[in-house]
């Protein structure tokens, strides 16, 4: 056990509940830290860095996709499962990191990408190579086109990123890709599928790994009876377009039937001692998504709505109230985060005024509106301590504890997200929030590698680098690493108590033992409630808690 964080749990814990308050780091690998100096982060980089985490305090960390990959959506179009990319590391690097996180008191959690695989993987080659009707292609959702010639997509389905949901192959069928046209989508319907995917959720556990996190969890499932049935609108194949139909039967969002895969999942994962956790990525409603955090099924689900939600405390105290209900009814706990690898940074986001079109401010150059940073990193670090003093799992992006901001005018030529090409470059994409991290304030790539850095850094991350915030007072890294730390001693339970008649633009409440967080995200100061000052994210002004400031109270 390491010496760098006293109040780590004990290695030998056996408790199956650990991540129902935990907090999660997520590690985005490509962009955390590179060890070989080939631009590009790897398994072995985040094995070196790790002491950071443990010196944050947090109790897990998530790994985003470092499997084989031709990065044609940033690891998210997967060749093999079972497999480390080469680019990355191997098998026994993987082993390496698992064993120095869990020497650290670090729980490890993978992404598992079930919707689609890459179109190298070996399966969708020998579909390719097997033609129209065989069981090889049956993996996937292969379907004959419309039109005279069949020159036409089989349905008018849209791709998430933009364009046809569908690819024509040279034998004259098309295949779904509701993603990139280099994920193709599997076919759940086929048992060879769900028996796959039962062995590579044993093969994870079997390494060690204690959870999962599911991406695209809401899409597994779809209707693939004939004739397969257009939605009559573009914007109708979006994830926003659920309201547009009746619960549950829309073509391939959210259909009742993926929770069957999920319960199949369930008696897997909880053959381990302890049980296997799993969160999923599902984009619904919060009384669908309760369906997912049950117990027989993943058991926890990321809480969009808390996301997506403004700086605006009426909308945060109704989404806060409503998750709170939607996990009990689960039985499972409330998750919260605010920014990730899919989003803009929440240190940019938040600043944006309501209504704003994320695409059109990074088209822009992040100009237009413009963002002061210092203002953005003002409501990032409110944000934070009001997230963290929340009942519930808190899930951290790499950087936020950095208090990174979005970077919103890298060149176009740059841009790796398919988004970008998909849309006709319309929509920009994310390579904003998957800058690779700055460690150190000088050097190559400010200490992410000695090659570089796939992406290139702003200047500006100097001031940012962990070297920089490391033991300086009032810096964002020594905030969250006194949040954690005191999180750790004063949670408990699973809710809080609303403080009656609160100021306009304040959010207030209590948690067990007189605990209490103030959040004024009004434009004005207003009066300290009296306790204990535990923890402040930025400084009183003149003893009232200023605008865009969050506090930590002990009666």
């Amino acid at each position: 056990m390491t010496d760098l964080n006293p109040d780590l749990p004990d290695l030998s814990s056996k408790d199956p509940d650990w991540w129902r308050q935990a907090v999660v780091y997520q590690v985005y690998p490509r962009s955390f830290a590179d060890a070989d100096g080939d631009g590009l982060g790897d398994l072995r980089g985040v094995t070196r860095r790790l002491n950071h985490l443990a010196a944050l305090g947090v109790d897990a960390l998530w790994l985003s996709p470092f499997y084989p990959s031709e990065l044609a959506d940033g690891g998210y179009d997967v060749a093999d499962y079972r497999d480390v990319d080469p680019r990355l590391g191997t098998l026994d690097d993987f082993d390496a990191l698992a064993a120095e996180a869990h020497r650290l008191g670090l729980k490890v959690i993978v992404d598992l990408v079930p919707n689609h695989t890459s179109h190298q993987h070996v399966w969708f080659q020998e579909a390719l190579a097997a033609g129209p009707g065989s069981p090889a292609r049956d993996r996937y959702v292969f379907r004959d086109g419309r039109g005279p010639h069949a020159e036409l997509p089989p349905t008018d389905w849209q791709s998430v990123f933009g364009g046809s949901a569908w690819k024509r192959v040279p034998d004259g069928q098309w295949y779904l890709h509701l993603f990139a046209p280099e994920q193709p989508d599997l076919n759940w319907s086929n048992e060879e599928v769900r028996a796959d995917f039962r062995t590579t959720l044993r093969f994870w556990s079997d390494r060690g790994v204690d959870g999962f996190r599911v991406d695209v969890a809401h899409a597994l499932a779809k209707d693939l009876d004939e004739p397969l049935r257009d939605l009559g609108a573009p914007e109708l194949s979006s994830e926003d377009a659920l309201s547009e139909f009746p619960p549950g039967t829309h073509p391939f969002f959210d259909r009742d039937e993926v929770h069957e895969i999920y319960r199949d999942w369930r008696r897997v994962l909880d053959a381990y001692r302890p049980p296997r956790m799993a969160v999923a990525e599902a984009w619904v409603q919060g009384d669908r998504r309760v369906r997912y955090a049950r117990p027989d099924a993943l058991g926890q689900a990321f809480n969009f709505e808390y996301l997506q939600a403004g700086w605006d405390a009426d909308e945060l105290r109704q989404v806060i109230t409503d998750s709170l209900v939607t996990a009990r009814a689960a039985g499972a706990s409330a998750t919260w985060v605010l920014s990730n690898h899919d989003v803009v940074r929440h240190a940019s986001r938040l600043m944006l005024p309501p209504g704003t079109d994320d695409n059109a401010w990074l088209l822009s150059g992040g100009h237009a509106p413009a963002i002061d940073p210092a203002e953005g990193l003002r409501r990032a670090r409110a944000a934070t301590l009001l997230m963290l003093a929340l009942p519930g799992s808190s899930y951290v992006y790499q950087g936020e504890e950095l208090g990174l901001p979005e970077v919103a005018d890298l060149p176009f030529e740059v841009l790796q997200d398919p988004i970008w090409e998909q849309t006709g470059r319309v929509r920009k994409g994310r390579d904003g929030c998957r800058v690779p991290l700055p460690w150190t304030t000088t050097g190559p790539s400010y200490g992410f590698g000695a090659g570089g850095a796939w992406l290139p850094q702003p200047e500006s991350f100097a001031a940012y680098a962990v070297e920089a915030q490391n033991g300086a007072e009032g810096s964002t890294l020594e905030l969250y690493r006194t949040a954690l730390k005191l999180r750790r001693k004063l949670l408990e339970g699973e809710s809080l108590t609303w403080t009656a008649d609160s100021p306009a633009g304040v959010l207030d409440f209590a948690r067990h033992d007189g605990w209490r967080c103030v959040a004024n995200l009004s434009q004005t100061a207003v009066p300290l409630p009296p306790g204990e000052v535990l923890l402040l994210s930025r400084p009183l002004e003149n003893g009232r808690l200023g605008p865009d400031t969050t506090v930590w109270l002990a009666s």
